[in-house]
């Protein structure tokens, strides 16, 4: 893949950005700041002619994971991190059309006075029609992280690349926080990610964008512009394929 003189190399992304990024410094919570910020940088891409569909996710305000570690039902805990994402969206809505941005937020539980029911089709008609959708509250069943929401939501608008917002520049082999010797990798296969274990997502979202051929992004959402830099195909983060890789 190669840029095109400053314009956009997609025309459909799926942009997947966990709860943690929206608590900015503060690590839990919601920060307007961080809201407004990621909202300016998806309006840039908007005006690049991209359709623009998100999945977030709810961590900065209930991980259903750590309740279940402690004791709370798995089920039940998964249920209320769905919720936690619902606020999140609503949220990322908010921001996105005080930049005038029209956006649906569409949820995979039926909640008919916030949001819209996740129906495929009318949201690849939202999308035709220029509006930013914002998917909700995961697959809408338990066991299933955003990861997975996100891999599953783009094959069904038939996105043409998944990035993966984070706090990371890309995909290390080791945690570069602990280990300054930790080797970011510029591109991966999704064998590379399933055999070594690498932290990308979750096993069953690699393996679905893996049988699907969808290639994904991982990239430093904190630095302003990089969702516009991604999708103008300059080579930043960690792209993985299925290769093979040049």
């Amino acid at each position: 893949m190669s840029t095109q003189n400053g314009k956009a190399v997609y025309k459909r992304i799926l942009l997947k950005i966990s709860g943690e990024a929206l608590a900015g410094e503060d690590n839990s919570g919601i920060c307007t700041r961080t809201l407004a910020s990621i909202a300016s940088q998806v309006r840039a891409v908007r005006d690049l002619g991209v359709e623009v569909a998100i999945v977030i996710g709810g961590g900065n305000i209930f991980r259903g994971v750590a309740a279940s570690a402690i004791g709370m039902d798995r089920a039940s805990a998964d249920y209320m991190g769905m919720l936690a994402t619902c606020i999140n969206g609503l949220a990322l809505q908010d921001a996105l059309e005080k930049q005038d941005c029209f956006t649906r937020v569409m949820s995979a539980i039926e909640m008919h006075q916030v949001a819209e029911p996740y129906i495929r089709r009318r949201a690849e008609r939202h999308l035709e029609k220029g509006r930013i959708v914002i998917f909700v509250c995961g697959t809408g069943n338990p066991y299933f992280t955003t990861d997975t929401a996100a891999s599953l939501r783009a094959m069904e608008i038939h996105a043409e690349v998944l990035l993966k917002a984070t706090k990371v520049d890309g995909v290390y082999d080791d945690d570069p926080v602990r280990n300054p010797q930790a080797r970011r990798f510029e591109q991966l296969t999704f064998m590379d990610v399933l055999n070594r274990e690498l932290r990308v997502m979750d096993t069953p979202a690699i393996s679905l964008c893996k049988d699907n051929n969808l290639p994904i992004v991982v990239f430093d959402l904190r630095r302003d512009g990089n969702i516009e830099r991604v999708v103008k195909g300059e080579p930043i983060g960690t792209l993985v394929t299925s290769g093979p890789l040049g």
